[in-house]
């Protein structure tokens, strides 16, 4: 092949710096490409009936079909999960007349619901016209976490019924009530999440934070079981979880690291109910509760590790540096920050922090589903080094990440 100049690189070939450009061009014009044919009826008729592209063209009209129907499974979970069938079910397979009865539903109506279960593996049919336990309807049994979070969506739905509206309405990462500029929508999360409106947090009443206290009581054992499962407990002394709830991390960590002091701060209203549930499980002596306004108000000291479990992504990026400015200065040199919530970006769960969290968090108004290298960047702004990952079982439920002060 002939070659161009004293490199001798052969005539004709791109310099070697357009090798990035040539490919993004090869890649653009086979989308392209692919793009015309899929966007083709005739292409379309052609690849369902051919024998090498069948399969495919069935596993994306199914795909897409499920994207178009998943309202309707998650409406079969809900009502599964209000009439308590998975429970009914956790000794073995029972009759449809039973169950009918049970809930009472009519037997065509039990018959309709059944049958939907079982298409999408929440339950399955046995010998004798019996309905048992389904894949994914088996770990549902006695799960207060999922059970109050699919109760909980009736909320999130209400809001996304008109997505455009709720889009238009505001960014989910600027502190305001969406409900200001499109009428409704949002009102319903605004109103789940009291804090993520304009109302002074620490003026919040008993009864304005119960709901969502409740709530996240009742699902925190999901994030709580990630973080006890990879966090370095025993390198520590005191552990202060700052927006704790109502002290139901701290109960997970109190059984797996027994030489812990422990302490939680959160609003006032919701410091109260942690100091009598923590109260309740034997941590009096153990465990205190300081409320307070974690953007206003001085952090408490001592503690050389302070954890933020779900808390950073309810909050906008210049909340969050506040919130770790705050805990950097509240904690002695070697102590360490541990961030744990769902994160974007992780391998496997994108669907989970671009779609669902992203569209969750615009319903409540602020806040946005972060990857690890911006949590990473929030760190170190903050002052604090060595970020690392801890793996978890599950990412999909909650990535780890443990920073140091110098």
């Amino acid at each position: 092949m002939p070659s161009d100049g004293a490199l001798g690189r052969p005539t004709g070939l791109p310099p070697p710096d357009a090798t990035p450009a040539l490919r993004g061009g090869v890649l653009e014009r086979w989308r392209a490409w692919r793009d015309a044919r899929l966007t083709s009826p005739d292409f379309r008729r052609w690849a369902s009936r051919f024998a090498l592209t069948r399969p495919v063209a069935r596993h994306r009209a199914a795909r897409l079909f499920d994207l178009l129907s998943g309202f309707v499974y998650s409406q079969v979970l809900a009502a599964c999960v209000e009439l308590e069938l998975f429970d009914a079910l956790r000794q073995g397979p029972v009759g449809l007349d039973e169950l009918a009865a049970r809930s009472r539903l009519t037997p065509e109506a039990m018959r309709r619901l059944l049958d939907a279960a079982v298409s999408i593996d929440l339950l399955e049919r046995r010998g004798g016209a019996r309905y048992g336990l389904g894949a994914l309807g088996a770990p549902l049994v006695d799960d207060e976490a999922i059970a109050a979070m699919v109760r909980h969506h009736a909320v999130l739905y209400a809001d996304l019924r008109d997505p455009v509206a709720l889009l238009r309405a505001g960014s989910g990462d600027q502190a305001h009530d969406p409900r200001g500029t499109a009428g409704d929508w949002g009102a319903g999360m605004s109103r789940y999440w009291p804090y993520a409106t304009g109302q002074q947090p620490g003026t919040l009443s008993d009864e304005q934070v119960a709901e969502y206290s409740a709530l996240m009581s009742a699902s925190q054992p999901l994030v709580g079981q990630e973080v006890v499962a990879c966090a370095p407990f025993d390198r520590f002394h005191h552990l202060l979880d700052v927006g704790g709830g109502e002290g139901r991390f701290l109960e997970q960590v109190a059984q797996a690291a027994p030489h812990l002091q422990l302490s939680l701060f959160d609003l006032p209203a919701v410091a109260r109910r942690a100091q009598e549930r923590l109260a309740l499980a034997g941590l009096a002596s153990r465990a205190q509760a300081h409320g307070g306004d974690f953007l206003a108000d001085p952090l408490p000291t001592g503690a050389d590790l302070i954890s933020l479990v779900r808390v950073l992504f309810d909050h906008p990026d210049e909340r969050c540096e506040r919130l770790l400015r705050r805990v950097f200065q509240a904690l002695p040199s070697g102590g360490a920050v541990l961030v744990a919530e769902p994160m974007a970006g992780v391998a496997g769960t994108e669907r989970m922090g671009d779609a669902y969290y992203s569209f969750y968090l615009l319903a409540m108004g602020r806040g946005r589903a972060r990857t690890a290298d911006a949590h990473r960047r929030l760190l170190t702004a903050a002052g604090f080094r060595h970020a690392r990952s801890l793996p978890t079982p599950m990412p999909m439920q909650a990535s780890v990440l443990l920073a140091f002060k110098p």
